[in-house]
């Protein structure tokens, strides 16, 4: 009982974690307007700090990811939340561009781990029927954070100053990494004590596997529809829905909840199926397709002429990414292991994010020279695009480390 109460605890920390990644990087884009007025920092300033974020983020994905994959999940994601935390609360101490550059650059470098720190404590916590939903958990907090970051933002920076902002969650993260720290690990994680033990795969040896290659290409392609969600949406409701700039706050919760929600209910189906004795393979993909046939109806945001229905069908986009992404990263453990999970979510999350970062000028300049139809055919048409070459690349999914020899195998093109 002991053991079961303490995963379920393990995971609940992750899923606060995860949601404090999503809070504390989004309380600057609240609070930028109060900042560009006392420091007079111009939107091109504005954009570099983003740049900074981005550039470390994506290096720490891969980086992170390795990094845990060597000292294990409680110290590494021990060691992510508080270089984050401490970053976020010295931005409540910023007197310059340059600090302001600096402090984001290492918000940037926490914050690339905890995506690759969570799927590894999960592996190490959870077996297979389990894994899809405590994964779902683990990573569903992001979404949660999105969604109460705008409002929470706005009171701390009403009642308190716009520093105060900052300097509250990242208080918080610092205390959640003692809390992290007190877990016992070893002593309870019967399941996955020898993995825990297992030195990291070499890094040559993983990028000789498709499979690697597989799950970067799928990141690489589907990240920017969902930074596209993240960062154009307000912008959208505000010029061609004519949505007026107060009124979007109280909409664009309503995808982000979505999304949450999705991220439990994604696991929750995969795990159903196992416990019903459909293989692993099969649980996995049976969902992601789901997810994927979901997502041929996003198009229609463009034909409708409802406010309601397009909302609801930007919703209906995130809870499809919310059931494909939790089958994605819980695939990923499902083939790599305990050895090598972090380093793989790592890689593809550093593909997403320098795909995300090479596209977003293009799509700023699709939506100025044309209209966000060709974003939404897109949006709507990628995910079956990479679920078809999933399926083909990856006919099924079979553990490459083979535990008798803690060797990393290839998986069959065909079985």
């Amino acid at each position: 009982m002991t053991k079961n109460y303490l995963r379920w605890l393990v995971v609940f920390l992750v899923f606060i974690a995860t949601g404090l990644s999503f809070l504390d990087r989004q309380v600057l884009s609240i609070a930028v307007i109060k900042i560009q007025k006392e420091f007079g920092f111009t939107d091109v300033e504005y954009g570099w700090v983003n740049t900074s974020f981005l550039l470390s983020y994506a290096l720490m994905f891969t980086v992170g990811g390795r990094l845990i994959d060597q000292i294990g999940a409680k110290k590494g994601l021990g060691i992510a939340v508080g270089l984050w935390s401490v970053a976020n609360a010295l931005h409540g101490v910023m007197t310059s561009l340059p600090q302001l550059l600096t402090f984001r650059f290492f918000l940037g470098m926490g914050e690339g781990a905890c995506f690759p720190g969570a799927a590894k404590t999960v592996y190490e916590w959870f077996d297979e029927k389990e894994r899809a939903l405590a994964n779902g958990i683990a990573i569903g907090g992001s979404a949660i954070g999105a969604v109460i970051a705008p409002p929470l933002t706005i009171w701390i920076s009403n009642a308190y100053g716009w520093r105060a902002g900052f300097v509250v969650p990242g208080l918080i993260g610092i205390a959640w990494v003692f809390v992290w720290l007190a877990v016992p690990w070893r002593s309870q994680a019967a399941i996955a004590a020898p993995a825990v033990q297992a030195a990291a795969v070499p890094l040559r040896a993983i990028l000789r596997q498709r499979a690697t290659w597989v799950f970067i290409l799928m990141r690489f392609m589907l990240d920017p529809v969902m930074y596209f969600m993240m960062f154009w949406i307000p912008k959208y409701l505000a010029e061609v829905r004519h949505v007026p700039f107060e009124q979007i706050g109280n909409l664009f919760w309503i995808p982000f909840l979505a999304l949450g929600v999705s991220n439990i209910l994604g696991g929750y189906f995969s795990d159903s199926l196992i416990r019903r004795n459909i293989s692993t393979d099969r649980a996995r993909k049976i969902v992601m397709g789901c997810a994927a046939a979901l997502t041929l109806a996003v198009p229609l945001t463009e034909f409708t002429t409802s406010l309601a229905v397009a909302v609801g069908l930007m919703a209906l986009y995130m809870f499809a990414h919310g059931c494909w992404i939790t089958n994605y990263i819980t695939a990923i453990s499902d083939v790599f292991g305990s050895r090598a999970t972090s380093t793989v979510v790592g890689l593809s999350g550093t593909a997403g994010a320098l795909s995300s970062l090479i596209l977003n000028p293009m799509i700023g300049k699709i939506i100025a020279g044309y209209t966000y139809k060709p974003l939404w055919i897109a949006s709507g048409l990628l995910y079956p695009i990479a679920f078809a070459a999933f399926i083909s690349l990856i006919p099924r999914l079979l553990p490459l480390l083979n535990k008798a020899e803690e060797t990393v195998v290839a998986v069959p093109a065909n079985d």
